[in-house]
């Protein structure tokens, strides 16, 4: 599934025009986006949870070269499924 089936699904469901499904379906990935960029957690439940982690610095190498270089910390956005989905799947 994609953006597009997404959002045919969300206008499927509440009616209205696909612009306005589209609209919804930003609107939700924004408040996300927006909720994982200050540093909260967005639970869904039955879904699962969205987060972000913190990676430390750490040594690499460059396969092309093998030369050893540093990759910087970063923030990561993870996900945890919750329960209910994994159970569903299974």
């Amino acid at each position: 599934m994609n953006k597009a089936d997404l959002v045919n699904k969300i206008h499927d469901v509440l009616g209205g025009t696909k612009a306005d499904a589209e609209r919804a379906y930003e609107a939700f990935v924004d408040a996300i986006v927006g909720t994982l960029k200050k540093g909260g957690e967005v639970a869904l439940p039955g879904l699962g949870k969205f987060l972000v982690t913190k990676r430390a610095a750490r040594k690499g190498r460059n396969p092309a070269t093998g030369e050893e270089i540093t990759i910087p910390a970063a923030k990561v956005p993870k996900f945890k499924a919750a329960k209910a989905l994994k159970d569903a799947v299974n």
